[in-house]
């Protein structure tokens, strides 16, 4: 990977301006952006108990855990506020083929003057830790045991982490931050929904200083969120189908919550919905492709009464459509 700036932040900047909360609070940040600073998203829609807990990790060094149900965006907020902050950020998913030697590193063989030697190459870990960098680690509750441990060594401010094999004793930079997302809170695939989440350790858990929930909107705010991904939804004359598609995702939620459904529908999804009626324009076919074939069959009446409710017409199969959109 390559060097960053290893300076840090120089300047306050007001959260009422930067992200629209009302609190006379001001917060450290970056001139410059670079390389590893994420692009701001103009439409993006902050939830303001959210941002304090994220904006509280960056100004005092607090680890913090976003936690909550998929597709809510909590890797995107982590980002977004990194971006408007312009401190550099880093994301890592914890899936099952990361293993301690990503994160920590390994002896590597290279070329040096025609000759192979063997090198110690950094891992994420170390090479984050030396400088002022966002560290966040997806999927925390995905993590496998021994790759957990490794983050256990520097959940604790200040705390230093050892390179066993260089013999070398690393000491965070003042700008490194650490954050992670979960879709549990460590107790495991309680509901079903999420297959491969593990129960976590408590003595880690006990470690992050801030756990934020981010789970789904109010209906207006999921609208508005929907209608700025989806320009096509933002004219008036669509505003009840954008307040139908909402309904309906908020019936399956709901649903989900009462067993009906061993599904549900995400804002992701009603984006995606969105989309696809861009291109087919028709919502019943539309919502097919984009969720009713995701759920069992079984559950699919379920849906299409939903879909009658919200719609006041039946989700049958549309002949209104003889090709997408090109």
């Amino acid at each position: 990977m390559s060097s960053i700036s290893p300076g840090q932040p120089d300047r306050m900047v007001s959260v009422r301006e930067l992200f629209g909360i009302d609190t006379a609070l001001r917060v450290p940040a970056f001139s410059q952006a670079d390389a590893h600073v994420p692009d701001i998203d103009s439409v993006y829609r902050f939830n303001p108990e959210v941002t304090l807990a994220l904006l509280a990790g960056f100004t005092h060094n607090r680890r913090v855990l976003v936690q909550g149900l998929h597709g809510t965006g909590k890797s995107t907020h982590i980002e977004q506020v990194a971006a408007r902050l312009n401190w550099p950020c880093v994301r890592v998913n914890l899936d099952g083929h990361i293993s301690r030697l990503d994160l920590v590193g390994r002896d590597t063989v290279v070329l040096r003057e025609g000759q192979q030697v063997t090198e110690f190459q950094e891992g994420i870990v170390p090479w984050a830790l030396q400088r002022p960098v966002a560290l966040i680690f997806d999927e925390y509750d995905a993590g496998r045991p021994d790759v957990m441990f490794v983050i256990q060594r520097i959940l604790e401010q200040g705390g230093q982490f050892t390179l066993l094999d260089q013999n070398r004793v690393l000491r965070p930079h003042p700008g490194f931050r650490l954050f992670a997302t979960s879709n549990t809170v460590g107790l495991g695939n309680l509901n079903g929904l999420y297959h491969g989440a593990q129960r976590l350790n408590h003595a880690q858990m006990d470690r992050w200083n801030i756990v934020a929930a981010l789970n789904y909107l109010p209906a207006a705010e999921e609208m508005a969120i929907v209608a700025a991904r989806v320009p096509s939804l933002a004219d008036p004359a669509r505003h009840t189908l954008l307040e139908g598609m909402v309904a309906l995702a908020d019936l399956t939620r709901k649903g989900f919550a009462a067993g009906d459904l061993s599904t549900l529908m995400s804002p992701r999804t009603v984006i995606t919905w969105g989309e696809n009626l861009d291109i087919f324009q028709d919502p019943a076919l539309a919502l097919r492709l984009s969720f009713l074939n995701k759920c069992d069959d079984a559950e699919r009446p379920v849906v299409a009464e939903y879909y009658q409710r919200c719609f006041g017409a039946e989700l049958a199969e549309s002949h209104a459509l003889t090709a997408p959109r090109p």
